[in-house]
């Protein structure tokens, strides 16, 4: 019998593999992009699930928890599930390189080599023979549109990207997206797209195979999609254009269009919000404008303008209903492909609880999130280029307004609130991983603070 045989682990021992991985795993985890907890220490590390894949590959859910982490008001949180592939061989393939975790010295995986298996060729290749023929492995579940059949024998490779997931391309033909953080739930990557693939909506690739798990609740862990691979994202677009010195209105027109479009398809798709929430809402960015200011010491002179931005979203009209969103849109989640335009990543921002994702937004808070992504793009280099990201900023909503029939800069109050609470949000992760970049969002909190144009 083959060693790797003896990696099936019974429910009843799931503590027994664990032990021989949790040192190499609590080095591991921080230093990989997707973890959340970077600014934490790995106060604890437990074993939700683990199923043998394949021979030598184990996938695991495993829950961190972290040391406390200073915050007004508020307990800290209580931790956060990862979802893991691991390959475990006696003699890994040094092609692996950068892959490898470490290896075991004691345990019941005592003398092998532990590794991110999305790097192994093989167990990429063997995944998507899995979403290719649903099926059950233990807990995971696979399957499929039977209508989108997906072929076999495509090469695969990782995709090299800064992401809160991992993603495989297969064949250039199709994309498996990999959810890192799992939470209980439908993740709207796969809700959302499926919704609007019943809807006709033909911006956004639908999906053609997922793969979730019932233990230890239900929570989606992948989704294929169809590649998009003559596409380029809206990010690389807008800075070949500024470094060329050309003006991008067109294409930030037709993006705005494009958006209205999706904005439209999702009202269809979904159920509407509650009327009445611009108080609520106030109250939340208020909420997380103080939390940030007591993280980033360089907020705190803005505060009390950045206040009053929210305090004037209490008393404006309702605007748009609310109703499902993309709720992280940005540059880097649009493709043009010829001369139309894509929306990917439904996901949301990782970092917010699925239930807050899936719930109905105003359409202002997508809207916000592309005009503070095409100031990012003008402040990319020196000298800035704040007239270039006006234009695309006007370009994009009238592009908007001429599909959906209403105009973002007419409810200057509610866009001024969202594209503040955004610059807020950008603030606070720039710094804690990016300091380089925190003067790009200090730069709209100033304006936002003083002017709010």
């Amino acid at each position: 019998m083959p060693k790797t045989a003896s990696l099936r682990p019974r429910r009843a021992h799931l503590a027994e593999p664990m032990a021989s991985l949790d040192g190499l795993l609590r080095e591991w985890l921080p230093r990989q992009r997707w973890f959340a907890g970077k600014d934490r220490p790995v106060a604890e590390l437990g074993l939700l699930s683990m199923t043998e894949l394949f021979p030598g590959c184990l996938h695991l859910l495993v829950h961190t928890g972290h040391g406390p982490v200073p915050a007004p008001g508020g307990a800290p949180p209580a931790g956060d599930c990862y979802q893991l592939l691991l390959g475990v061989r006696e003699h890994p393939s040094p092609r692996l390189g950068r892959a490898v975790i470490g290896r075991v010295q004691d345990g019941p995986l005592a003398g092998r080599t532990v590794y991110d298996a999305l790097h192994d060729p093989r167990t990429a290749q063997l995944l998507l023979e899995r979403l290719r023929h649903p099926g059950k492995a233990g807990p995971l579940r696979f399957e499929a549109d039977p209508s989108r059949p997906v072929p076999g024998g495509l090469a695969p490779r990782l995709l090299d990207a800064e992401q809160s997931n991992s993603s495989l391309i297969y064949g250039d033909e199709f994309i498996l997206k990999l959810f890192r953080r799992i939470q209980p739930g439908v993740n709207p990557d796969l809700e959302v797209p499926d919704a609007l693939a019943r809807q006709g909506c033909d911006r956004v690739p639908a999906p053609v195979a997922w793969m979730r798990t019932t233990h230890p609740y239900e929570a989606t862990l992948g989704v294929l999609q169809p590649f998009l691979n003559d596409a380029s994202d809206g990010w690389t677009l807008s800075l070949n254009a500024l470094a060329a010195g050309d003006d991008f209105t067109v294409q930030a027109h037709e993006l705005g269009r494009a958006m209205a479009d999706v904005h439209l398809a999702l009202a269809e798709a979904f159920p509407p919000g509650p009327p009445g929430e611009n108080g609520r809402t106030a109250a939340a960015m208020t909420e997380r404008l103080t939390a940030a200011a007591h993280c980033v010491p360089a907020l705190q002179p803005f505060v009390p303008g950045l206040r009053a931005a929210f305090a004037a979203l209490s008393t404006c009209d309702s605007g748009p209903p609310a109703q499902r969103i993309h709720g992280d849109l940005h540059l880097g989640q649009v493709l043009r492909a010829g001369r139309d335009w894509f929306v990917i990543d439904f996901e949301g921002e990782p970092s917010r609880p699925l239930s807050e994702r899936r719930s109905a937004h105003s359409p202002l808070r997508d809207i916000a999130g592309m005009l503070r992504s095409f100031d990012y793009a003008a402040r990319q280099r020196r000298p800035w280029r704040p007239e270039w990201s006006r234009r695309c900023r006007e370009a994009f909503c009238a592009g908007y307004a001429a599909r959906a029939g209403w105009d973002p800069r007419k409810k200057h109050g509610l866009l001024r609130a969202y594209e503040t609470d955004r610059a807020v949000y950008e603030v606070l992760y720039e710094a804690r991983h990016r300091p380089d970049w925190l003067p790009v969002p200090m730069a709209a909190i100033e304006r936002l603070a003083v002017r709010g144009d």
